[in-house]
């Protein structure tokens, strides 16, 4: 099976940065895309930023030109750059995958991480 593992939460001021991590492990033969999703309480999961294995993003404009997605040299590696953190981006942040499992059919799945706390307080 597949495992995203998400690290990099935590309590944050207002203006001040963080930087999420997920890694990609498990029976994957490639990697399609990675990206991040957030969800604060009472709400739905939202789009936040994607990376394609080309190297295309894409981001909400909610967090444009505040946050940053990349890809690691492995590509089995994203990470989200946070700078500028408002009240309002305090939320779950969950790392989320597209990809080709290595089973006899290279099957197509999508993959969610279990979650990181990001909190923007004072």
């Amino acid at each position: 099976q597949v495992q995203l593992v998400e690290s990099g939460g935590g309590l944050v001021h207002p203006g001040g940065s963080l930087r999420l991590s997920c890694v990609a492990s498990g029976s994957i033969y490639t990697i399609r895309a990675m990206g991040w999703y957030r969800q604060a309480p009472g709400k739905q999961r939202e789009l936040v930023a994607t990376i394609t294995s080309a190297g295309n993003t894409y981001y909400a404009d909610a967090v444009k030109e505040r946050f940053t997605i990349s890809s690691g040299n492995a590509k089995n590696t994203v990470y989200l750059q946070m700078s500028s953190l408002k009240s309002d981006d305090t939320a779950v942040y969950y790392c989320n995958s597209d990809l080709v499992i290595s089973d006899p059919f290279r099957s197509a799945r999508t993959f969610w991480g279990q979650g990181t706390q990001v909190t923007v307080s004072s």
